[in-house]
């Protein structure tokens, strides 16, 4: 967990800015989810900023990568799918991208550059977020390779500091 961080609101116009940003990105409408924009907070780490709706950390910004958190429920719910193997899930939970022969199957369509949830066989508990590397129709035929670059998971830095930082919402 960083050693030091810096928390603020962030005007409603800067708000705005980066639901946009991340709503491109995600290609879901945020904004819709979060009405309000006033109670947007920005926590700046080493890590990367790491955005605040409600109390809930959901959205981080890393360079110039912005993506949801595995904390973003709501995101989750819409987005496309990849299962995967429990073979494949410590795999995944450090860091490899998803490979081609621990994909069980995918639910929901998906274009290359798409961000999918990364979901157990099992439990069917989001593990990760990731990039699509193919499209939908692609990825379904590809037997080995690459199929989803893995950008945020279970046990990277941005999951150690949000769990710390709000254990609370771990739980619901």
């Amino acid at each position: 967990m960083p050693k030091k961080y810096r928390r603020h609101f962030l005007k409603a116009k800067d708000a705005k800015i980066i639901l946009n940003k991340a709503s491109k990105r995600s290609k879901i409408e945020l904004e819709k989810i979060f009405i309000t924009k006033s109670g947007m907070e920005l926590i700046e780490t080493d890590i990367g900023e790491i955005f605040l709706l409600n109390g809930k950390p959901l959205l981080v910004e890393i360079g110039e990568n912005i993506f949801p958190t595995l904390l973003f429920r709501e995101f989750l719910a819409l987005v496309p799918k990849v299962v995967v193997d429990m073979g494949a899930v410590p795999h995944v939970c450090n860091g490899a991208d998803v490979m081609a022969p621990g994909i069980i199957r995918f639910e929901g369509e998906f274009g290359k550059g798409d961000l999918v949830s990364v979901v157990d066989e099992k439990y069917g508990k989001p593990i990760a977020i990731g990039e699509t590397v193919h499209d939908a129709d692609a990825a379904k035929k590809i037997t080995q390779g690459i199929v989803v670059k893995n950008i945020h998971f279970v046990g990277d830095d941005v999951w150690n500091f949000i769990k710390k930082f709000d254990d609370k919402t771990m739980d619901k």
